[in-house]
């Protein structure tokens, strides 16, 4: 058993880089012993073999590790990601002539396990904010499909339509469609680093946030302030993050779907009676009850659209099929018309 667990612990040193002298002389092995092992191929079968077993301990008894217990909790108080190969190697040069599975299992008992960094919500009063996120990987018979999602700050009410591609065309028609399904436009909506909002971001070095010109004049259109988060700073924008997984999780989970249509259909309808209704984990309340408070903050609708620079989405309304775009119709005549046609203007 001390030879395989030798074997095994040669193989390892010697990926990791050690030369052939140093291993040798670590595990107490002769030079031409090691040799032989990697020469018939011994280290690779260790590898393929089941992990070293030992007996179980009884309870309370006695083990040869017991006198270094103290020294691996103080290495790990003081370096909390030290390998347990890497406390096995300090053991043994310390005198320890116990099993690498010992030290592998009480390393992870006492290996201290920092806390997760609580993500602190920013929560925004009634009217203030939208967050507008897209989701990705929703796979269907015809092809993949981006979920784009908006939802107010205050009430978590949420909105959310299906398209076949992302871009900034496809913001504008759904921020377009969640206003008037909001009834109302927020103060102001936060983006993530999305190209088709924001051009350049150079606020980390002192500069300004620099937005697309079309966009911002959609923005002005509709009356609301374009914000973005700063860059690795993702958990900012955690109110519409949230609901991607819930939407993944509670509604296009298990379900089938007959078309585009039915899709952008069946997600309005879960809406209203699922995601609306249902009681919020942060808020600890329905979002239709707080949207109900937040509705009449927001600010008006324009008196008509937005005049698009730009051709529109590659999709259409909530609920729509989601269509090309029409292309003129180009006149084709044979090579022989042209010539005729030449010679007519000559």
């Amino acid at each position: 058993m001390i030879g395989r667990e030798q074997r095994v612990l040669a193989r390892h040193y010697l990926g990791a880089g050690m030369s052939r002298t140093a291993v040798s002389r670590k595990l107490g092995v002769s030079r031409r012993t090691l040799a032989r092992w990697v020469a018939s191929g011994a280290l690779t079968a260790e590898a393929q073999r089941e992990p070293v077993r030992y007996p179980e301990r009884r309870e309370g008894g006695p083990t040869v590790l017991d006198g270094y217990r103290e020294w691996i909790e103080s290495r790990l108080r003081a370096y909390p990601e030290l390998s347990a190969v890497r406390l096995f190697r300090e053991l043994r040069e310390a005198g320890y002539r116990g099993a690498y599975d010992q030290v592998r299992r009480y390393a992870g008992e006492v290996r201290p396990r920092p806390e997760p960094e609580p993500v602190v919500r920013f929560e925004t009063p009634p009217g203030r904010q939208a967050q507008l996120d897209f989701a990705e990987d929703f796979p269907l018979p015809w092809g993949k499909r981006h979920a784009l999602l908006v939802v107010l700050g205050y009430s978590r009410h949420l909105w959310v339509q299906f398209y076949p591609e992302k871009s900034k065309e496809v913001v504008i028609e759904g921020l377009e469609a969640a206003f008037r399904y909001f009834e109302g436009v927020p103060r102001e909506v936060l983006f993530d680093q999305m190209k088709s909002v924001v051009v350049a971001d150079r606020r980390a070095q002192g500069g300004e946030l620099l937005r697309n010109a079309d966009f911002l004049r959609f923005a002005n259109h509709w009356g609301f302030r374009v914000r973005a988060c700063r860059p690795y700073r993702a958990q900012t924008k955690g109110k519409v993050e949230r609901p991607v997984h819930y939407l993944k999780r509670d509604f296009f989970y298990a379900r089938s779907f007959a078309s585009d249509a039915d899709l952008n259909a069946q997600v309005m309808r879960w809406l209203e009676e699922v995601a609306q209704e249902r009681i919020h984990g942060t808020t600890k309340e329905k979002p239709v009850v707080r949207f109900l408070r937040e509705q009449p903050t927001l600010g008006p609708l324009p008196a008509r659209g937005y005049h698009r620079v730009s051709p529109p989405a590659v999709g259409g309304a909530p609920g729509g099929d989601l269509g090309r775009v029409e292309r003129p119709e180009v006149e084709r005549r044979p090579l022989s018309e042209y010539g005729r046609l030449g010679r007519v203007e000559r």
